[in-house]
């Protein structure tokens, strides 16, 4: 059995309600809680209507341009998984459109994020299903293979493992490795907090600004006065 053309083990499934608790927020303030190794850069762009996505990651990686192993993917995937697929960043063939995305959508599955390209756009623009791709493309892919599902991919400068956790939103994704839940969690919800209150003491016109000088002070910055 070639080791680039194999299907591997499903991971156990996460308790929903840990999955449900990490869907409150914000896929920048978990970012933030993290750190950028976890979260996916600028290219990596929602295609739908905007609806958030959350759920346990399925992997996928392919040769680039073809689908052959996300097509299995959509077979295997559970309720709630997102399909999350290496393509190599290819952009010059579409790896899902219009007929995977209405499949996934019947079986429930909660959404797609792909490091390569889509097509047949204005469809997807239309969907609540949550599609994510670095490119969009009317080239169609070849289903061949060879490929792999369930093992350790990168996406969008991301290292994602089967069964972590992926939210995404308008602002971008990112991933929570499984056994960082719990902690991850504590941090946003603390980070939560802590932009609340900022956010009030902006409004009722009572921030302290002071930081900033004091970091331009620290780094060496000159403070150059008019002639």
């Amino acid at each position: 059995m070639s080791a680039r053309f194999a299907i591997h083990p499903m991971p156990t499934v996460l308790d929903a309600q840990l999955v449900d608790q990490l869907g409150r927020y914000e896929a920048a303030q978990l970012a933030d809680c993290m750190g950028k190794p976890q979260a996916a850069g600028s290219h990596l762009v929602g295609r739908h209507d905007g609806t958030r996505l959350v759920g346990c990651a399925l992997t996928v990686r392919t040769r680039p341009g073809d689908h052959l192993m996300v097509q299995k993917a959509i077979d295997l995937a559970r309720p709630g998984d997102v399909i999350v697929v290496d393509g190599g960043g290819f952009a010059e063939q579409a790896l899902v459109g219009e007929i995977m995305v209405t499949l996934a959508s019947k079986r429930r599955i909660a959404g797609f994020v792909i490091d390569g390209a889509v097509r047949d756009l204005q469809f997807l623009r239309e969907q609540s299903l949550p599609v994510y791709s670095t490119a969009v493309c009317l080239r169609g892919p070849s289903r061949a293979g060879p490929g792999e599902i369930n093992v350790c991919i990168s996406v969008g400068g991301m290292q994602v493992r089967a069964g972590d956790i992926v939210v995404a939103d308008a602002d971008g994704v990112v991933t929570i490795p499984r056994d960082d839940v719990p902690a991850v969690l504590q941090a946003a919800e603390a980070l939560s907090r802590k932009e609340s209150a900022t956010l009030q003491a902006v409004q009722s016109g009572d921030v302290d600004r002071h930081w900033v000088d004091a970091a331009l002070h620290a780094g060496g910055c000159h403070f150059i006065s008019g002639s």
